[in-house]
């Protein structure tokens, strides 16, 4: 059996008895979240939390003065942050902020794989984000949330990492990357929804993560999925003719107001700025 096909027969058996090594959610992003789903958790402790991670508390600083808040008036404490974010947006932001710490390797390839998924998630959180504002704006009655859009968009690929650590062992699969490719495309839905739940993540999280490459998976209403499609397509689709082909459902169904909506400054400008607060 070659080193390709017994990594995905690993793969698929370690899966189907439980027995794949999951990755934990960072510490810190397991404090924030139980502070702030305490019913009796202050603006104070929430600040006292946070500030435990100097990195985190930084972070926290720069997206309550980035433009994407809308806000003129520069916060310069990391309580003066929290409290200008809110507890729900503070909760998903940690969480995804310290996800990065995740994407590490001392394998030089694992390293530059893993590198280049969260460049990508990044990337592609930043579109899903800046497109569902602006649909937000302009359909009042959408009842979709930018909070769970950003931790969405940040762990659709969650499910890369067990399996570029499982392929460390197996050092010829380098050799041909689209194999790596293809292990990645059919596995990290089914993987990463695992990490959701094994994390505690209640929908639409699992359902985000395993369905969003699944082609078959439509809903007749606009999701979250949708946008994180529509971030994937801009992200890796190079040819316009094939990208605006893909494109197009989306402009017919209301959720982009045309094709090249990146060049839309509410739009492309917007996610800009988004990315230049996750990265």
């Amino acid at each position: 059996m070659s080193a390709e096909n017994a990594l995905l027969t690993i793969l698929i058996e370690k899966i189907r008895t439980d027995l794949l090594v999951l990755p934990t959610l960072p510490e810190i992003a397991i404090q924030v979240r139980r502070t702030a789903d305490d019913a009796n958790s202050t603006l104070q402790s929430m600040t006292d939390v946070i500030a435990q991670d100097p990195a985190l508390a930084a972070r926290m600083i720069k997206i309550a003065n980035s433009a994407f808040m809308g806000r003129s008036i520069r916060v310069t404490s990391l309580n003066q942050a929290v409290t200008r974010i809110g507890f729900s947006q503070v909760k998903n932001i940690a969480t995804a902020m310290a996800m990065e710490q995740l994407f590490i390797s001392q394998h030089e390839q694992i390293k530059e794989r893993m590198a280049q998924v969260w460049s990508d998630s990044v990337h592609v959180t930043s579109v899903a984000i800046a497109c569902l504002k602006f649909y937000m704006e302009n359909n009042r009655q959408c009842g979709l949330n930018l909070d769970v859009m950003t931790l969405a968009g940040l762990m659709h690929q969650i499910g890369a990492l067990p399996i570029l650590t499982e392929a460390e062992r197996y050092q010829t699969v380098f050799g041909d990357p689209r194999f790596l490719d293809q292990a990645l495309n059919s596995l990290t839905g089914q993987i990463g929804a695992a990490i959701m739940r094994a994390w505690d993540f209640a929908e639409p999280y699992p359902e985000i993560v395993q369905n969003w490459n699944n082609p078959s998976y439509l809903t007749a209403e606009a999701g979250y999925i949708d946008f994180v499609r529509i971030g994937v397509i801009s992200r890796t689709v190079a040819d316009d003719g094939q990208r605006f082909a893909l494109l197009q459902p989306y402009v017919e169904r209301g959720l982009l107001p045309e094709l090249h909506f990146m060049k839309l400054p509410e739009i492309g400008g917007v996610s800009e700025e988004i990315r230049a607060v996750l990265s």
